[in-house]
């Protein structure tokens, strides 16, 4: 009776934690949830998948993300660009590829930084010898405050302005095919 008992309570162990693992894979659920910004510029499909917090009542730049250091620029695993064609973003080339996308925010002016190394978690920036390129980003003050960190890709003439916005901030960038 005992042996059965042992085993019985043993295979529940095993079932909480394999549900448990099932339930932590579920990135849906995360407090920075998965999103994604998607967009057709003239045959060049861009894509770029990033984690997306939420401000809740926190100071966020200048705060949470300081002014004048390298950011993940999202949350959890490393936010990606890939392209699939030769592109123009802010005057600079960037060949069709995989890319993690970091920035350096400021008030008035951000640098996006767009790395070769690709397959970081977030926080693992891996020096500027890595950089493909640093772009300036044009700075600018919302409306209203933003909860939720967003990245966007929207049509703007032949090409597309990125936009990431979040409390009352928009950095923003023209991208177009080359």
């Amino acid at each position: 009776m005992k042996k059965k008992l042992a085993i019985g309570v043993a295979f529940i162990a095993v079932l909480a934690t394999a549900l448990a693992v099932v339930a932590q894979q579920d990135k849906s659920k995360r407090p920075s949830p998965p999103a994604q910004a998607k967009i057709d510029v003239g045959g060049a499909t861009i894509t770029i998948d990033y984690s997306s917090p939420r401000a809740k009542g926190r100071k966020i730049y200048g705060g949470l993300v300081p002014y004048g250091e390298v950011w993940r620029t999202g949350a959890n695993e490393a936010t990606t660009f890939v392209t699939t064609a030769d592109l123009n973003v802010g005057g600079t080339a960037v060949p069709a590829g995989s890319y993690t996308l970091f920035t350096i925010p400021n008030k008035d002016k951000w640098t996006l930084i767009l790395s070769k190394k690709t397959g970081e978690w977030g926080t693992d920036y891996p020096g500027q010898s890595n950089d493909l390129a640093r772009i300036d980003m044009k700075a600018s003050t919302l409306p209203s405050s933003v909860e939720n960190f967003t990245i966007s890709l929207e049509k703007a003439g032949a090409g597309a302005n990125l936009n990431i916005d979040w409390e009352t901030t928009r950095a923003s960038v023209m991208i177009s095919k080359k």
